[in-house]
């Protein structure tokens, strides 16, 4: 229906800096003194800084360059000496954002196709064996880095003993180019993906040296790290290696096809003038020709990920080996059965994809609802969603009732998601909606951006400052959330109601805000009506 594919062409992402990086500026990295651990491939020395060890820019595979291009990632070659892992790495090869290159504000450098580093936060290198929250960035597998500010891991370190592992991963179409079907030589489905998996098998084999559990890795992550996450619990060879997952505002049920992203790469062939016999000349066009390619596709109207018409973006698919099923619309994977769940959104998740345009959207009238509306429903359909959500929220102004509508798809299929793991039996499944209403204006409106997609990154890192009323307490509750899954296998946390697990009978949901709540079916007359419509 034609909701969901409207949340896949604009659900591009969520580690914006606008919203990812809002609250209180984290330390600048001055060393204090040094912390070493030893690797399966030699030793690394990271800073002591701000109460816990950082190592930044631990290698974890080869880099993926010439000839490796769009291949797995190698095995990584061991060195002599100890290595220094006190800056931030290279971030995947893409647009520039605020914080990457020469450009920026110094805290990381430029994008590169040498990316495949992590970087780990941790009490201690003391091999304690504390839970591992192992994120994978947003940004729709097009744009962001494990070292973006808002997701630091320093105070989620700081404060609930954990360990926080983050790794850069190639993106867009060096990372998710298949070529697998057009030429012989090795080349890999999901390549991207598979570096997450090599990111993962290292955390496995080295993080007790660095005071983390590796029997007890969560891996978590938002709109597109969620739909990475989703992947990866579908992926049978990453099945080992994590215990427990959480997928946040996103909510991939299938995925592209193989003979999509063999079509999609029998376009970007054809963009570069090759032919299938000129694939090898791909290893010499530099990077950034492809990244223009990849650029004026998304210009006319090509989604960096999900199933649009008539070809997917570049994004993970089902390949049948790497992953060989859609992530829920067929049912859980078999071989994650028993791995406990989270699931949630935003409140207002879209509300951030109209922040950078002009205002209008915010001002609109009944008319301009149903005008705005009619790009994807028509007829009985427009008018029945209209008058649902109008009962539903009774003192809703048109424009909030836009952006509920146009948000309510993600929360739908998040439902199927917590619905699929239910039919399981083999784990739990919680689900969340945070609904913290941020009173920050939209510029030139008098509209509060409430909870869009993307700020929910500083609350669950506790990256906020005290400065918005309630901010600092939902950042408190939430993290501590997030924080008590990794430990428990469960959320728990001091001050915030006892979470029950998620079944189709009583539809519990935590309700976050700085006075948490559950909430049994929130929103049950708009569940209904999506579900009459599925």
């Amino acid at each position: 229906m034609s909701g969901s594919r409207m949340t896949r062409r604009t659900m591009i992402g969520g580690s914006l800096a606008a919203i990812a990086g809002m609250g209180v500026p984290l330390p600048a990295l001055g060393t204090e003194r040094s912390a070493e651990a030893a690797t399966r491939y030699g030793r690394v020395r990271g800073k002591c800084e701000d109460g816990i060890a950082k190592f930044l820019g631990v290698p974890y595979a080869t880099p993926p360059l010439g000839e490796l291009r769009f291949k797995a990632p190698g095995p990584l070659k061991p060195w002599h000496g100890v290595r220094d892992a006190v800056s931030f790495p290279n971030p995947a090869f893409q647009v520039a954002g605020g914080e990457m290159g020469p450009g920026g504000n110094g805290r990381m450098p430029a994008p590169s196709e040498d990316c495949l580093y992590l970087n780990i936060w941790t009490p201690a290198a003391d091999r304690r064996r504390r839970p591992v929250m192992f994120y994978n960035h947003g940004g729709g597998y097009m744009i962001g880095s494990g070292s973006a500010t808002g997701q630091d891991g320093t105070h989620l370190a700081q404060l609930y003993d954990v360990v926080v592992v983050e790794s850069n991963h190639r993106l867009g179409l060096l990372g998710y180019l298949f070529l697998g079907d057009l030429a012989g030589g090795g080349y890999a489905a999901n390549q991207g993906m598979l570096d997450i998996l090599a990111a993962l098998r290292w955390t496995r084999e080295n993080i007790e040296n660095f005071g983390g559990d590796p029997d007890n890795v969560m891996v978590w992550g938002e709109s597109g790290g969620g739909a990475k996450t989703a992947a990866i619990h579908t992926m049978p060879r990453a099945a080992p290696l994590f215990r427990k997952a959480s997928i946040e505002s996103a909510a991939p049920l299938r995925f592209p096809t193989r003979a999509g992203a063999t079509a999609r790469a029998r376009r970007t062939l054809d963009l570069l003038g090759l032919t299938t016999a000129d694939i090898p000349k791909l290893h010499d066009i530099p990077a950034a020709r492809l990244l223009e390619i990849q650029q004026s596709e998304a210009a006319n109207g090509v989604a960096p990920w999900g199933d649009p018409d008539p070809l997917p973006g570049f994004g993970a698919f089902v390949d049948g080996s790497v992953i060989p099923q859609h992530p829920f619309a067929d049912g859980v994977a078999p071989f994650s059965a028993g791995k406990p769940l989270m699931c949630g959104t935003c409140r207002d998740e879209m509300v951030f994809f109209s922040l950078f345009g002009p205002p209008d959207i915010f001002r609109i009238d009944e008319a301009g609802l149903r005008r705005e509306l009619s790009k994807t429903y028509q007829g009985a359909e427009l008018h029945e969603i209209i008058a649902t959500f109008h009962r539903s929220r009774p003192d809703a102004t048109p424009a909030q009732l836009y952006f509920a509508i146009t948000t309510s798809p993600i929360w739908r299929d998040s439902i199927k998601i917590a619905e699929t793991e239910y039919a399981q039996h083999a784990a739990p499944v919680y689900m969340y909606q945070l609904a913290y209403k941020n009173p920050t204006l939209v510029p030139g409106t008098d509209f509060p951006i409430g909870s869009p997609h993307a700020s929910d990154i500083p609350l669950k890192f506790a990256n906020t400052g005290h400065d918005l009323p309630g901010q600092f307490a939902t950042a408190q509750h939430m993290s501590a959330l997030w924080a008590g899954f990794a430990h428990h296998d469960r959320p728990t946390a001091p001050n915030v109601p006892a979470w029950p697990a998620y079944t189709p009978k009583n539809r519990s949901t935590m309700w976050l805000d700085a006075d948490c709540r559950i909430v049994d079916d929130p929103d049950k007359a708009e569940r209904l009506f999506w579900q009459h419509h599925a």
